[in-house]
């Protein structure tokens, strides 16, 4: 338990419709590790971002209890948890949109500095955006430079510097390479493992690419409208998938081998379930290629298949499914 630096418990966010009532997260609970790295896939709209929404209390939990170092953080008043999100920041997914256009580069890395007190002159302010500069690899001579005229891997570098302006200890990244050209990608992603090795940092690294999340992530936990349906060791999800859904977002993967043209993939046909008021019972049935009477009617939470695999399809729990 001391190892562990960031704990939900049934965390809940539910936002009210003229239709009724959407569950876009339903009873998470999990717990992630000091300097490692989870990284939380599924479709979108199945509620990733909202969870890292929630976490930093960018938006308040429905219900359930979200623990930072051994503290409950779920209902410390707003001027008390501002001294917290010191300690857990956020990489938006769109690094345009998440800076001031009216900005400078170095003007943006001082702002949470500034905000936080943390220079106390200017010459001590100037250094440390300097530092920062180079610590995510933006040259001294951008300093100047707004926005507009820089591409997107740099705009992103200004992301991440300024969230490690404030020496956070865990950080959560909202898709942070979905936006940007594929050569930039593994460089940001090179980046953020570079910086987490540096200063012990931990993260959840939320993703729709599974391609990324199998190169970052140490554990992997995959979402379905707004419910964990699997969680595992990033390898072992890869060689051994127990839930149907992750099965098939597996088998959507493009392999540049010509030999993978031959292998099997899962086609989901059938109709989404809606998030609102959904009825009890597994909210991937109605896709499942494998779905029985047992899947509905009955929520069943992740159990444990050994080895700290999870997953919540009750034909595999029960042993009725098995796997080649």
């Amino acid at each position: 338990m001391e190892n562990i630096i960031l704990e939900l418990r049934n965390l809940k966010k539910y936002f009210p419709t003229p239709h009724g009532v959407l569950h876009a997260v339903d009873d998470i609970s999990l717990s992630i590790n000091r300097g490692q790295t989870l990284g939380l896939v599924g479709e979108s709209g199945c509620g990733k971002s909202t969870i890292g929404r929630t976490i930093l209390r960018l938006i308040e939990p429905t219900s359930g209890e979200i623990y930072f170092e051994g503290q409950n953080i779920t209902d410390i008043p707003k001027s008390q948890f501002k001294s917290m999100r010191k300690h857990m920041q956020f990489i938006f997914q769109d690094p345009y949109s998440s800076i001031n256009p009216r900005l400078t580069v170095s003007q943006s890395i001082a702002e949470p500095l500034i905000v936080n007190k943390l220079a106390s002159s200017k010459s001590e302010l100037n250094e440390l955006v300097l530092h920062y500069m180079e610590m995510v690899g933006l040259d001294s001579r951008l300093a100047s430079a707004y926005p507009h005229e820089l591409d997107g891997g740099r705009r992103q570098r200004i992301g991440i510097a300024r969230a490690l302006s404030v020496e956070p200890k865990f950080i959560i990244c909202d898709e942070p390479v979905s936006a940007l050209d594929v050569s930039i990608q593994a460089q940001i992603l090179n980046l953020v493992q570079d910086l987490q090795e540096q200063l012990n940092l931990t993260y959840i690294f939320v993703t729709h690419n599974l391609s990324v999340v199998k190169h970052i992530s140490n554990e992997i936990a995959v979402m379905y409208l707004g419910q964990l349906v699997e969680k595992c060791q990033a390898e072992e999800l890869f060689e051994r998938p127990m839930h149907p859904y992750t099965r098939a977002l597996l088998s959507a993967i493009l392999l540049p081998s010509p030999k993978s043209r031959n292998k099997k993939r899962e086609i989901l046909r059938g109709e989404i379930t809606s998030p609102i008021n959904p009825t009890p019972g597994c909210r991937f049935a109605k896709r499942c290629n494998y779905a029985t009477a047992a899947c509905v009617g009955e929520s069943y939470e992740l159990r444990d298949m050994g080895g700290d695999h999870m997953t919540s399809c009750i034909r595999v729990i029960s042993g009725e499914l098995k796997w080649d």
